[in-house]
């Protein structure tokens, strides 16, 4: 039994000796004591007042008395107020530090094969670009949420829906067509997805020179923009595609298989995988078919111009466009469309998308269109949604071309942490290919922790030099202090030393030790609400406390020259638990830790 749950069920049994009433667990259930005042964990004592008509003051010293003298775990207590400040026996700290050493997957809860069924969709690109700094945060934290749900026993799903076919694609289509010289990825030298994005800013560039010219001739903005004889053709690629045009669609086969070949070298860079992907080209048409369906069920409704509406005014929103009056999908259409092909795959409990907060009203049609389509989880599905990735110098625009891409970013990150760990001579025992491995690690370390530290709710400047630090929150640091304990632990085993064959269970453990243990003991808890709010946070600055704190420990204390030989084996055994959930954590959030550094 967790010690909340112990002090807890204590308290309870306490109300009801002292004052003769039943109290909720739940009321029961007690904080950490805050680092100010003596104690390991506080119980409030407020709710009790009604029952046991005394002072806060006295109501929480009956309490502490009964506790003290009949829950062996609790040694002391001292009352603020309403306070209940209670301090655990240092035996029932090292009881709860072996238990957690024998358990190799603590904090983890496996899946039974009738657990709830989450899918979660994230990346989403679009295939006329390559991936940049706004779906990195969106794969990191989409992989990373799919981790921790696994870890509180939940079966997932992990799908990826690319943005194949629409408008956008078409404009990087006729600019190669137009401009590109049959240049190809392998004639080019630059990755697929490279080299279609370039394309993608070359029609935009010819695209707006076209603009002005014609706004030079008189017309407004609109006048132009409408009258733009390039914009016309991309249209009209775009008709000639749904119509199943051969010759349009083997230059965008072709092209597409160009740009995954790209996304595929950058999600395996970046770590992240997928179960299943959809494209859009294959479920649009689907989409189209469920809402001619709802059409004929009265749901939705036809305009005098042939194109097909939802009306959602009674829920308080607007009318929504779903297919336009020459026939063509909407992005609605094609996520509806999504949605029966992935019910059909899956035996779904829920759905979470991945999805930056730009895109909230979007998925609020979205969640009242599939429940009036009949879809169970129409109503329960979950955006997760997520703040923007700003530079320091503002925001990114992918059709001027200054987004961040995402492999230049990794190179960045990578070469960064390279020139870094070699300045600090953490390199200087390296063979050249442990350096670059390192660097990878330690790059793509602090590129992952900055973005997931932050709450996924709020905006976000990411600054990589700020991330790559050795010292502060940050993925470096805490990637060194592993490193530092397997250092150790290597040691250990040098000297012949393993922990495991050594009685410690007479050591009475140090404040800074039992401070140590209620903080791993913690880590279940934190993986359980970081799965409740959604929230990768939650887990890194966890993770980050936990090796602050264990750092301040290592400078106080020796470990392998404490003399005492149970002593030093029970620090070698806390030490080797912290790098256990160290490297738990770190896994949740996607992010690899070095055994040297």
């Amino acid at each position: 039994m967790k010690i909340e749950q112990l002090i807890a069920s204590a308290t309870a049994k306490a109300v009801k000796s002292l004052f003769d009433a039943d109290v909720d667990e739940k009321l029961c259930t007690p904080q950490k004591t805050r680092k100010e005042f003596q104690g390991n964990l506080t119980v409030v004592v407020f709710p009790f007042l009604k029952v046991s008509h005394r002072s806060p003051e006295e109501t929480a010293r009956a309490i502490g008395q009964y506790l003290v003298e009949n829950e062996p775990a609790v040694s002391d207590f001292n009352v603020i107020k309403g306070f209940l400040n209670l301090s655990i026996s240092p035996a029932y700290w090292s009881q709860l530090l072996h238990e957690i050493d024998a358990d190799e997957n603590f904090g983890r809860v496996e899946a039974k094969a009738d657990a709830p069924l989450i899918m979660i969709e994230y990346s989403s690109p679009n295939t006329n670009k390559p991936l940049h700094l706004g779906h990195v945060r969106n794969n990191l934290l989409g992989y990373s949420l799919a981790n921790i749900l696994q870890a509180n026993g939940y079966r997932v799903v992990k799908t990826n829906i690319v943005n194949d076919r629409g408008i956008h694609i078409c404009k990087s289509m006729l600019a190669w067509e137009k401009w590109g010289n049959g240049v190809t990825p392998q004639s080019s030298g630059k990755k697929g997805d490279h080299l279609i994005g370039d394309f993608y800013v070359l029609f935009d560039k010819h695209y707006k020179a076209e603009v002005a010219a014609l706004m030079e001739e008189g017309k407004t903005k609109e006048e132009a923009e409408a009258a733009s004889p390039l914009m016309a053709e991309a249209r009209e690629m775009l008709r000639r595609w749904e119509a199943g045009d051969e010759q349009v669609r083997s230059v965008w086969r072709m092209m597409n298989e160009w740009v995954y070949a790209g996304f595929d070298e950058t999600y395996r860079r970046l770590g992240v995988n997928f179960d299943k992907i959809y494209y859009e080209s294959e479920t649009y048409l689907e989409g189209k078919e469920k809402v001619l369906e709802g059409l004929k069920k009265g749901i939705m409704y036809r305009k005098e111009d042939g194109s097909v509406w939802a009306d959602l005014t009674a829920e308080g929103l607007d009318e929504k466009l779903l297919l336009r009056s020459d026939g063509t999908s909407v992005y609605m259409t094609q996520d509806i469309g999504t949605a029966k092909l992935r019910y059909q795959d899956f035996p779904i409990d829920k759905m979470i998308y991945v999805v930056g907060n730009e895109q909230n009203y979007h998925f609020q049609v979205l969640s009242i269109l599939l429940d009036k389509l009949g879809f169970k989880w129409g109503k329960g599905l979950v955006h997760f949604s997520y703040g923007m990735v700003e530079l320091p110098e503002g925001k990114m625009k992918s059709r001027e071309g200054t987004v961040v891409d995402a492999d230049d970013l990794m190179d960045e990150m990578e070469e960064t942490a390279r020139e870094t760990s070699a300045e600090l001579g953490k390199l200087d025992a390296c063979s050249p290919e442990e350096a670059r491995e390192i660097s990878r690690i330690v790059g793509m370390g602090a590129l992952k922790y900055f973005i997931l530290k932050v709450d996924p709710r709020k905006n976000m400047t990411f600054n990589p030099k700020e991330s790559i630090d050795f010292n502060g929150n940050t993925g470096p640091f805490i990637q060194y202090t592993y490193a530092r304990i397997c250092s150790l632990m290597r040691k250990a085993a040098d000297a012949a030393i393993d922990y495991r064959h050594i009685d410690t269970s007479a050591v009475t453990p140090v404040e800074k030790e039992t401070d140590l243990i209620q903080n791993l003991a913690s880590y279940p808890a934190i993986v359980a609400e970081a799965g409740r709010s959604y929230s990768p946070a939650l887990i890194a600055n966890y993770v980050y406390d936990l090796v602050k704190e264990y750092n301040q420990y290592y400078h106080d204390y020796s470990i392998l020259r404490e003399e005492d030989e149970a002593v030093r084996a029970f620090r070698i055994m806390l030490s080797a638990n912290v790098a256990k959930v160290v490297k738990s954590g770190m896994a949740l959030l996607g992010i690899e830790v070095p055994t040297r550094m």
